[in-house]
């Protein structure tokens, strides 16, 4: 059972005729933006769609989904997926390196749903280390930052090219490991309070609803 596809079905029938719609970046928003464009060709409704990366926007080409842009149009509604969600329902999200502008498409929407497997749920964040996109001149200091605040600090490196992964917006990606994390508000505002970084990947206090695939079935959780 593909629950990651049962989640992003599930969320695809949220969508209206007429909104514009926030495409989130990675594996179960795939099954999310697959299920649009269907429903664009059997249901021949129209909406229009902000992609999150060029991951999401090469997508929506191939699912035949219209894309605009912030500046032309407002969000009616945002769906991604997340590496970690809390009881809360706060976020860690950028294992695929695109938060920077997840989190201004999310954080704009008038609702924003995240999406995932059953195994996403924990009691806190922190099992997955913190994200963050980091001015490539500004790594040393950013490092000296997050290890006082209790942090590890690594720079991603690419799995098929030699050295570190570069964000679509030209920058590294550094992964934090911080432990548990028990005040992700707090840690957010902190992270990006550090000069040189550009967002992390906490989401805190975003999250409207949380549509979860399960083993047995799906699980809808609203804030």
């Amino acid at each position: 059972m593909n629950l990651k596809k049962i989640a992003g079905f599930e969320a695809a029938k949220e969508v209206n005729d007429g909104d514009i719609v926030g495409l989130g970046t990675g594996s179960t928003t795939h099954y999310f933006t697959q299920k649009l464009g269907d429903r664009i060709k059997k249901e021949e409704i129209e909406i229009m769609g902000i992609p999150t990366s060029y991951q999401s926007f090469l997508q929506a080409m191939e699912c035949n989904i219209p894309v605009t842009t912030l500046d032309e149009h407002d969000v009616d509604i945002a769906v991604d997926g997340a590496d970690e969600i809390d009881k809360d329902l706060n976020l860690i999200k950028g294992k695929g390196g695109a938060h920077t502008l997840e989190k201004v498409v999310d954080y704009s929407a008038k609702i924003f749903i995240v999406i995932a497997d059953e195994t996403k749920l924990v009691e806190n964040l922190g099992n997955f280390p913190v994200p963050l996109e980091v001015i490539s001149k500004a790594v040393k200091p950013v490092f000296s930052a997050l290890k006082d605040m209790g942090g590890e600090p690594s720079i991603r490196m690419a799995k098929y090219k030699n050295g570190p992964v570069i964000s679509d917006n030209g920058n590294f990606i550094v992964d934090a490991k911080f432990g548990v994390v028990n005040n992700p508000i707090a840690l957010e505002k902190d992270l990006n309070a550090i000069p040189g970084v550009v967002e992390n990947g906490i989401f805190s206090q975003m999250t409207d609803k949380a549509i979860i695939g399960c083993e047995n079935g799906i699980n809808k959780i609203n804030f």
